[in-house]
């Protein structure tokens, strides 16, 4: 059984290297899309806040995740402490937020829960950090890029950043934001192939899931 501090979900973090993030309304589709990314090899999952089924869909994954004793899952999209708490209470594992909010770090510290907070400047970054924040987000790492990483690196020693957003299942997109020196990607719909009739090929997930780690073990520091 994992042990669900902080700086235990981390180290799960670091080694993995890689978090899906993921929503759909339908519990079934949450539930294969989750089991396909586990047989991939992934073991951090984020499911996301952004439907108004998602805490019941959410507490429903819990569940399910019972029989993956070395599974982490986290909900993600949250943008105020009670809501934080809300899921804390319900079992969350990890917190993930788009923004910067100093409510929420407050929560999560009260709980003993990881806190992702979403940045975006380096001024964001340092301010997470002094309120207490381990790993941060940079979102949209489709706008902010490897080189934001390259350059601010060097500036804040100790940074653990984990971009989200622009991230792809590639060679090229991976060693680009290992080498510039992040400890962890979030992936969504890159990673989440979906059949010509728009269903989920689950097979396919497993495979780009099981890829994109091969590629991580290989790049990160």
């Amino acid at each position: 059984m994992l042990n669900y501090t902080p700086d235990s979900i981390v180290a799960v973090m670091r080694s993995s290297g890689m978090i899906p993030v993921f929503y759909h309304a339908d519990i079934e589709v949450a539930k294969n899309v989750l089991d396909a990314c586990y047989r991939g090899g992934v073991r951090v999952f984020e499911f996301t806040n952004r439907g108004g089924n998602a805490f019941d869909v959410f507490k429903a994954l819990l569940r399910h995740v019972e029989q993956y004793p070395d599974l982490l899952l986290g909900i993600g999209t949250i943008m105020d402490g009670a809501t934080a708490k809300k899921f804390i209470d319900a079992g969350a594992h990890f917190i993930v937020s788009p923004i910067l909010k100093a409510e929420m770090a407050s929560v999560c510290q009260v709980h003993n829960k990881l806190w992702i907070p979403g940045c975006a400047t380096l001024t964001e970054i340092v301010t997470a950090k002094d309120l207490g924040a381990q790993v941060i987000k940079l979102f949209p790492g489709s706008v902010l890029g490897p080189d934001f990483v390259s350059a601010v690196m060097p500036v804040v020693p100790g940074l653990q950043l984990m971009p989200t957003g622009g991230v792809e299942p590639t060679e090229e997109s991976l060693s680009a934001w290992f080498k510039a020196g992040v400890v962890c990607v979030g992936m969504g719909s890159k990673l989440m192939v979906k059949k010509a009739d728009g269903s989920f090929d689950l097979t396919g997930i497993e495979t780009q899931s099981r890829n994109a780690l091969k590629l991580i073990s290989k790049y990160r520091k």
